[in-house]
């Protein structure tokens, strides 16, 4: 079975510029890219930006929940309750209103999260904790001690980060920063975003950005690592075929089970209810 692990839904193109078909990214057409793909499953992550103000509400409403699993954004950066007390109640809030398979946060990559370890911070990711949700994580790899030292505190949490955390070709430091961050055995990467990590994004199969996948693949393993598309936002740089195959076809696996694992395996185990060890 395929998973995607990290999609979006839209009612509109959230972004510039603007597109002629708006509803290109919507719910409607996701399942049909994954028709043709054969994907069977896909985490839909929500975010509440480009007057999709309710996003995880649309795609809540839109059903289809046996082949979407709703991660719900919660106080992301683009939200006013962003970093501020009370989001233990808005957890509670969204969880009641919406029944979201995972939470969605996203942070500013180039500010510090200590927010993290703060008395808040610490109650807010403990509040996901016990409700043995997976936090899907936008942070980037200047970040990664914060977010290690967060990861050790919530052992039992499984933690994904989005985009290959968001190291570039050829930065050599943020790479170590993202590798060393492996020692935190609650912590997976996703495999999706290849075309942020390059200039010429639309370069497929992006061989630059490649060694930064094999890089991850070897301090992580193959079992905590998963493949998403990051469709509709993925199409600036290549078809959503081309995100599955860019880790199918291309990736740093040496064994089917590996790549059977990174496309679907352990993301049904996260879904199912991963507990560490």
């Amino acid at each position: 079975m395929i998973i995607d692990a990290h999609c979006h839904a839209w009612r509109r193109w959230p972004y510039e510029p603007a597109v002629p078909d708006p509803a290109r990214g919507s719910v409607a057409n996701l399942l049909w890219e994954m028709d043709r793909a054969g994907v069977a499953r896909a985490v839909v992550i929500c975010a509440a930006i480009g007057g999709n103000d309710d996003n995880a509400g649309d795609v809540a409403a839109a059903g289809h929940r046996d082949r979407l699993a709703l991660f719900a954004d919660l106080d992301c950066r683009w939200h006013a309750t962003h970093q501020t007390p009370g989001g233990v109640d808005r957890l509670r809030a969204l969880v009641d209103r919406l029944r979201p398979a995972g939470i969605t946060f996203y942070l500013h990559e180039d500010q510090p999260a200590e927010w993290l370890l703060s008395t808040d911070g610490d109650a807010f990711l403990a509040a996901i904790a016990a409700r043995d949700f997976v936090l899907s994580l936008a942070c980037g790899p200047r970040q990664a001690e914060t977010v290690v030292a967060a990861a050790l505190r919530h052992p039992r949490m499984p933690i994904l980060i989005h985009h290959l955390w968001r190291v570039r070709a050829g930065d050599e430091a943020a790479l170590r920063a993202a590798t060393g961050a492996a020692r935190a055995p609650n912590l997976f990467v996703k495999l999706s975003g290849f075309g942020y990590g390059v200039d010429a994004g639309w370069d497929f199969p992006l061989q630059p950005v490649q060694r930064v996948a094999r890089a991850l693949a070897a301090a992580y393993g193959p079992q905590r690592l998963v493949w998403g598309s990051d469709w509709p936002v993925s199409t600036r740089f290549m078809t959503h075929r081309q995100t599955l195959e860019i880790v199918r076809t291309h990736g740093p696996f040496d064994t089917p089970g590996e790549r059977d694992a990174v496309l679907g395996g352990n993301m049904a185990r996260l879904l199912d209810g991963w507990r560490p060890g």
